[in-house]
């Protein structure tokens, strides 16, 4: 625990930037601007009223759906970049385990922007592309392991929303166990950060795990609808 208590006792400010910068970058949403411009309507009020790359496929096009994963997945890519490149003088060799608890701080704060947008009265999207690529940005092999999870789940279930549940369910397992074994040297030089301690992992699975509920929060009405055995699977169409 010494490490999380001289973290924020030295580098709470860094860690406030950090976390401000991503959830207002990321409160820009991407689907609610392409919308308007398209159809000059608000998606939030178009099909299922979700703010995500998902409604617009359905409701708007292809185009503009593509439009809305690039913009949400960029969101990830630029909140976590944030940190690194306020921590770019850093001593690589004694403050990696300080700058990747700033990324990962900054990852959540990016979903969370997304989801809570405070330029559209806190109504967003459900934040799954944004978590893939602040995956991706932490630590790659996670989402390479949650793309197998999802792959797998899509063809025992055919149905999405179960595949996202899920995956946000193992997300901070898998995000912590990673580290663990990095701890106990596994993966060498494929591991993002060499040694992390256990204050470190401890962190890691806390902030995840908060991302990982707020996922599974902002999908209650999959949810029931899931319980309710009313929820959409996708199937090939009929010709």
């Amino acid at each position: 625990m010494d490490f999380v208590i001289d973290f924020f006792r030295n580098y709470w400010l860094y860690a406030l930037i950090a976390a401000a910068a991503s959830y207002l970058i990321s409160s820009v949403n991407t689907s609610i601007i392409v919308t308007r411009i398209v159809k000059h309507e608000d998606i939030r009020k178009l099909g299922s009223g979700n703010a995500g790359f998902t409604n617009v496929l359905r409701c708007v096009g292809k185009v503009p759906a593509i439009i809305t994963f690039v913009g949400d997945f960029l969101k990830g890519v630029i909140s976590v970049l944030i940190p690194y490149l306020m921590t770019i003088g850093w001593d690589n060799s004694t403050m990696q385990l300080e700058r990747g608890l700033l990324m990962y701080i900054a990852g959540l704060c990016a979903v969370l922007g997304h989801m809570f947008p405070v330029y559209y009265r806190f109504k967003g999207g459900k934040g799954v592309v944004t978590t893939a690529s602040v995956m991706l940005m932490t630590d790659w092999r996670v989402l390479v392991l949650e793309l197998m999870v999802f792959a797998l789940m899509f063809l025992l279930t055919k149905t999405i929303s179960k595949c996202s549940l899920v995956n946000a369910s193992v997300y901070p397992l898998i995000a912590a166990g990673l580290r663990f074994l990095d701890m106990h040297q596994l993966f060498g030089p494929l591991a993002p950060t060499q040694s992390p301690n256990g204050g470190f992992i401890l962190c890691v699975f806390l902030l995840t795990l908060a991302n990982g509920v707020a996922v599974i929060i902002k999908h209650k009405d999959n949810i029931r609808r899931i319980l309710d055995g009313t929820e959409k699977k996708i199937t090939p169409k009929k010709t």
